[in-house]
Formats: C-alpha cells, sequence, structure tokens
C-alpha cells in the first residue's frame, strides 16, 4: 500500500521504517529539514537498536522516502498521525496541537477513499473530534485509532511482531472500510496470529491510556513496597521474585528502583487524570496522583542514600554516575529518573561526573552544568562514591574488584537493584540500594 506516516519521532520514524520492510511504499514527512535530511541519509536522529540498519535496507528498495513536502501526501493510501503529544507546560493535560496541526495540514490533501490512522497517545474523545475535521474535508475519507505499544530500545521488534493489534474504528460501513484497509496494512501480522481488537474510537483510546496507567501502577507498587523494606531491613528483590511466581501478578515490572521516566509514561497518566477531571470522573483516577508521588519520591530517596553512604554530606565529594537515559537501550532522557537524581545531586554540593553509553549528548543540551565522562571508568576515577542510575548491560558486568582500583572510596548505590550485593560486598565495596538492608 502507499502509506505516509506524519511526524518522525521515535514512533514515526520506526513505524515507517518497518512499514516499508514490510514491502508497502512510504513515505514520512516532518517539519523539521534537519530530522528529514538525516533519515533520508539512512541515520537515526536517535538511538534505536536495529533502526539504522533498517532505514538503510528499506532506502535501499526504493520504498522509503524522507520529505517536509505534505502535498506529497495526495496519492497515499493511509496516513498515519505520530506526532508527539507532550504535557502542557504548568498542567496535567496533553498538549494535542501537534495532532490538531497534522490532520488540519494533511486534511487538503486527503483523496476520496483515504484512511487516516491516529497512533499518537491521545485523551480520549480525540479520535471522534478528529473524524469530523476528516469528513469536513474529504466526506469519502475515513478516520481510525490504531495505538502503539512499542517499548524504547525494542520498538522495531514490537512494529514488526507485535503482542496485539488494536483498531478503533466508525461504526457502520465506513468503519468496515477501515478495518479492511488496515487489515492489508498489517497483513503480514495477521498472518502470524497476531491478536486482533476491533472496537470504537474511545475504548481504542482507553486501551492505550489504562495499559501506561497499568504498568506505572505496578512500578509504584512494588516501589512503595521497596519504602516498606527499607524501614524493616527487609528484601524488596526477594519479595518481588515470590509475589512474582503468582501468575496472577507476574514478575515483569515488579522491579523496585529508581521509578520510571521516559516521554511516555509520566506525561500519558498525568493527562489521563486531567481528562478524568474533564469528563467529571476524576474520583476515578485519583489513584494515580499517589502513583505519581511514590515515584518521584524514588528519586529524593537515592539522593538522600548517596549522602548517607557519604557520610551525611554531598558538599566537595565527588559522586560518578553511571547512567542518564531513562531506561537502557536509549538515548531518551525526556523527564529520566536518572538525570533528575544527578542535578539533584549537584544542586546539594556534589561534583558529578556522569556517564552514559548512548544519552551524553542528550543530557549535556539539558543539564550543561554537569560534567561528563567519555566512559564509567574515567567517571569513576577517584570517585568518593559510585551512582548507578540507569541499568546498561555494560553496568551490570562490571568486575567489581578491577572497578574498585579506579575510585577513591569504594562505595556504591544501586539505584536500579542489578547488582549482586554479596559479589560487590565481597570485594571490599560498602553496597546500599533502594528497598534492600
Amino acid at each position: 500500500m502507499r502509506i505516509t506516516v506524519i511526524g518522525c519521532g521515535y514512533l514515526g520514524a520506526v513505524h515507517a521504517a518497518c512499514m516499508a520492510e514490510l514491502g508497502h511504499e512510504v513515505l514520512g514527512i516532518d517539519v523539521d529539514r534537519a530530522k528529514v535530511g538525516l533519515l533520508a541519509a539512512g541515520r537515526a536522529p536517535f538511538y534505536e537498536p536495529g533502526l539504522p540498519e533498517l532505514l538503510t535496507s528499506a532506502g535501499a528498495t526504493g520504498r522509503l522516502e524522507f520529505t517536509t513536502d505534505i502535498t506529497r501526501a495526495a496519492d497515499a493510501d493511509v496516513h498515519f498521525i505520530a506526532v508527539g503529544t507532550p504535557q502542557k507546560k504548568g498542567e496535567y493535560a496533553a498538549d494535542l496541537s501537534y495532532v490538531d496541526a497534522a490532520v488540519t495540514a494533511l486534511a487538503p490533501h486527503l483523496k476520496p477513499g483515504a484512511l487516516v490512522v491516529g497512533k499518537s497517545t491521545v485523551p480520549v474523545g480525540t479520535a471522534r473530534r478528529l473524524a469530523g475535521i476528516v469528513k469536513a474535508a474529504q466526506p469519502e475519507a475515513e478516520l481510525a485509532w490504531n495505538p502503539e505499544f512499542l517499548r524504547e530500545g525494542f520498538a522495531v521488534e514490537d512494529t514488526l511482531r507485535p503482542d496485539r493489534i488494536v483498531y478503533g474504528v466508525a461504526e457502520g460501513a465506513g468503519g468496515e472500510r477501515a478495518k479492511t484497509q488496515l487489515d492489508a496494512v498489517y497483513a503480514t501480522a495477521l498472518g502470524n496470529e497476531t491478536p486482533l481488537v476491533v472496537t470504537g474510537y474511545e475504548t481504542a483510546e482507553l486501551v492505550k491510556v489504562s495499559a501506561n496507567a497499568f504498568l506505572a501502577t505496578k512500578i509504584s507498587f512494588i516501589n512503595a513496597i521497596a519504602e516498606i523494606a527499607d524501614v524493616t531491613g527487609a528484601d524488596v528483590t526477594k519479595i518481588a521474585d515470590a509475589i512474582g511466581y503468582d501468575a496472577r501478578i507476574g514478575r515483569r515490572f515488579l522491579n523496585a528502583g529508581l521509578g520510571f521516566g521516559g516521554g511516555c509514561l509520566p506525561k500519558d497518566i498525568r493527562a489521563f487524570q486531567a481528562r478524568a477531571g474533564e469528563l467529571g470522573a476524576d474520583q476515578a483516577l485519583t489513584f494515580l496522583r499517589e502513583v505519581d508521588q511514590i515515584n518521584m519520591r524514588r528519586r529524593v530517596r537515592a539522593v538522600d542514600l548517596t549522602r548517607e553512604l557519604l557520610d551525611g554530606s554531598l558538599l566537595g565529594k565527588k559522586v560518578a554516575v553511571l547512567g542518564l537515559a531513562f531506561k537502557p537501550e536509549s538515548d531518551d532522557v525526556r523527564d529520566s529518573p536518572s538525570l533528575d537524581v544527578a542535578s539533584q545531586l549537584r544542586a546539594q554540593g556534589a561534583r558529578v561526573v556522569a556517564y552514559d553509553p548512548q544519552a551524553v549528548e542528550n543530557a549535556k543540551r539539558l543539564r550543561p552544568e554537569l560534567d561528563y565522562a567519555a566512559s564509567s571508568a574515567e567517571a569513576a576515577a577517584d570517585a568518593d562514591a559510585v551512582v548507578l542510575l540507569t541499568e546498561w548491560k555494560e553496568f551490570r558486568e562490571l568486575d567489581p574488584a578491577a572497578f574498585g582500583a579506579v575510585v577513591g572510596e569504594q562505595r556504591i548505590l544501586d539505584g536500579r537493584n542489578c547488582l549482586d550485593p554479596e559479589q560487590w560486598r565481597a570485594a571490599g565495596w560498602r553496597y546500599r540500594a533502594l528497598g534492600r538492608p
């Protein structure tokens, strides 16, 4: 099929490349000329494993192009809207200006029978409103909502081999036409028996935010238990292992530590609360406020534990920070707990030297006041304490004996509970973690 993807950030660039890999003719459209130039040259403007190779292979087929010219969308059958919906400044609500601008710019170029497909995470009610704009511009066009469920670091795999697909379509014949077109787009995944849920607009919108709210709640639940473990001497990792054997609970997302961040979970649960308030159902989601507060408390706790490691004072102490991205296999520092903790440590008097395998340049743009290193060893040289904040594989595999020869003092805070305490203590380290004795 002939497809456009409007918005070529994390979601859009991956979706465009994967659609071309699946055999469709794809045109990625973005207003950012620099980003379009990089993608057209086969270079990803952000770190996502597998994406550069996919851009190269798909580009070589001639099925993948990128442009800033929205008028070139006129020949396409299906148009995916993949722009950002950030949190409004000073509010919990989502900023829909980019979604509205994308649909408004596309509308004059829709041909009869075209399908506009929203992939951005939006407040419930958005799709039905945008469907009116599409119909007003082209009565024979349709709108569907097809939420994404990508994990940064695994986005290519999640797009090519999704664990489920959701269509939100209009009632009646228009919805049937939309489903037929989406079935053609996702023919490969559907042929592999990927579960498909077909529903209305509102349900599809709520599926996405409900999934994010549940995951955020699960993370904050185990971090709340970590707070109790801290004051009782219990080990939250053993608690998570034990309850994780229960099939009704499961072990995934029960990793206590610094908490969640990034460009999705924090802003999505806040936007969900804001929309519930607008609908007069705010009491249904009051628990998400506590989920958010628990998550933010973990950052404060990490700073407090670092101070304890340093015998009560951060002033003038060198602290090596390992990890700046909000999660491994990403260079994304949006609402990153790791970067936030590094900044708080510096604000309270520590000399912070930070290293991340991929996120240093992005961190520098947001926090130029921090010092940065080119390796974990460089960051830790003569450090008074090491703080591990993002669980990159290279940090998890550090040799505590060899690393102990680099630092000034063998003191480490394991902010992600990803190290073996016995191994590090046996090598002479003073080891602390969130929710562990």
